[in-house]
């Protein structure tokens, strides 16, 4: 049997472990060590991931990294914890909340690593702190899949099972998910020490994030100067533009609570997500979202209040409220113009004019009426751009409203001159994925993974890794949706 130190070796060899969030005191966390996972065997792993935290190639052909990344070892240098936060949850102020299944290990390469599974915390809240197989595949697959997307996201190195029962509605099995970030702080962390009056332990969170990742907010002019409104700006900034690119591709994230937002606008915490099959403004892919909060089309409104809750943490340091509305009100030309600019290169143009948001604006709408596949549409349309040929009929098909595609597409096609249509397609043939992670793909994958078969896994790993790419062998990945995936039904116990 290898040892601990032996795990530490084949793990990560000439690498130095950190915790600089564990330098912040015990105010912010709980120590603990990750529970172990029954017999793991691996279920998928990311190479890609591996070699951005600099490990050494096949490590995830090693027994000894199997059980580290299981919670079964040790692994030398990491100091395991559990952070504490706070939140609102669909609107609701709902108090303490914090790591309630997920263990900090360290950081290596500048990304902290985290076991998403590991066991009981002291924030379980009535959990058992574990995860489940068909959430685990689901976040693995999606967070590798965002990344592909060019899309601000955490990433996930690895997931591995056991036979471990755990129950949710039923009775599933047990996985961990090995996650990566610069830093899962959320909101809910800067939400907790302003709501449980911890002036001090707020201060020293603030800085510590402006510090390591956004330093320029000690030397702007902007806000007078003021560094916490300058930081509260740059959330604000990077949080815009990561919802438009949500926006843009047709992500559903399912649930916006403020302990989900990442104050380095990334996309976190895989839940009941949801990339659209048929085209609807209004969808809700959280089957626990009973109101319809965190709709598609609300999504940028919902990212706008999280903000303002934020600001409210923020404004003991920022003391000055006109201050932080100023920041804050920059989401709303931050917002529109990166979401304009997502949409003008889906149809070719490298910079926004009104005329293209004007022409994105009309085809959604035809879109919703006619439930025409979104990301069928937009692949079929880089296509055809190319030649904007009337006898190809292939996005024309797409619709019912035969006389509403025709206009829209004449219009479209005057936009385009002729010798830039070569250079339109191209660019959209790079902005508009063949392939993403809808519903039934995963749920294929869990699938066969129940019954210990993970080829599935690495398959739509491959594809996803590279969304924009033809892989003609995979065509079958990017073909509409089967009727049964209507039927999927997600919540946040997903």
């Amino acid at each position: 049997m290898n040892t601990a130190t032996d795990s530490m070796i084949e793990l990560d060899i000439g690498l130095r472990w950190n915790n600089t969030f564990a330098q912040l005191g015990p105010d912010f966390y709980a120590p603990l060590a990750p529970q172990p996972l029954p017999a793991p065997y691996w279920v998928g792993h990311s190479a890609s991931a591996g070699q951005a935290l600099g490990l050494a190639q096949g490590w995830m052909q090693s027994p000894s990294v199997l059980d580290a990344v299981s919670g079964n070892r040790k692994i030398a240098g990491t100091q395991p914890l559990a952070s504490v936060y706070s939140g609102h949850q669909f609107g609701v102020w709902a108090g303490q909340l914090g790591d309630g299944r997920a263990i900090l290990l360290g950081e290596i390469a500048g990304q902290e690593v985290q076991l998403k599974g590991a066991g009981l915390t002291p924030f379980s809240r009535m959990g058992d702190g574990r995860a489940v197989l068909r959430s685990s595949i689901r976040e693995f697959l999606c967070s590798e899949a965002m990344h592909g997307l060019g899309i601000p996201t955490s990433r996930a190195l690895c997931v591995t099972g056991s036979d471990a029962p755990i129950r949710r509605e039923t009775m599933e099995t047990a996985a961990v998910v090995t996650r990566t970030a610069p830093s899962f702080i959320r909101f809910g962390h800067f939400e907790h020490f302003c709501h449980t009056d911890q002036p001090a332990q707020l201060e020293t969170l603030a800085n510590y994030v402006i510090d390591r990742f956004y330093p320029e907010c000690r030397t702007t002019n902007q806000f007078d100067g003021n560094p916490f409104a300058a930081l509260l700006h740059q959330v604000t900034q990077r949080t815009a533009h990561m919802v438009a690119h949500w926006q843009a591709v047709g992500f559903c994230h399912g649930v916006m609570n403020t302990d989900n937002m990442s104050i380095l606008g990334l996309t976190i915490d895989y839940g009941p997500f949801q990339f659209l099959d048929a085209y609807d403004p209004g969808h809700i892919c959280n089957h626990s979202d009973n109101q319809g909060r965190y709709a598609f089309n609300k999504q940028p409104n919902v990212a706008y209040w999280n903000l303002f809750c934020m600001g409210q943490a923020l404004l003991p340091l920022i003391g000055d409220q006109t201050l932080a509305l100023a920041a804050l009100e920059t989401f709303k030309t931050a917002y529109p113009a990166a979401f304009a600019q997502q949409m003008a290169a889906k149809l070719g143009f490298e910079k926004a004019q009104v005329e293209h948001r004007d022409l994105a604006e009309d085809v959604l709408k035809l879109m919703a009426v006619d439930k025409v596949d979104y990301t069928i549409f937009w692949r079929r349309l880089a296509h055809w751009a190319r030649t904007c040929d009337g006898r190809d009929h292939s996005v024309r098909d797409l619709f019912m409203d035969d006389a509403g595609i025709d206009r829209w597409l004449l219009q479209y096609s005057e936009l385009l001159a002729q010798d830039t249509r070569g250079l339109a397609a191209d660019l959209m043939l790079k902005t508009n994925p063949k392939f993403v992670l809808r519903n039934h793909l995963g749920e294929i994958a869990i699938r066969a993974a129940v019954l210990k078969d993970f080829s599935k896994v690495g398959q739509l790993l491959q594809v996803l890794e590279r969304p924009f790419d033809e892989h003609p062998q995979m065509e079958a990945f990017a073909d509409f949706p089967p009727d049964w995936a209507g039927s999927i039904s997600i919540s946040c116990s997903s």
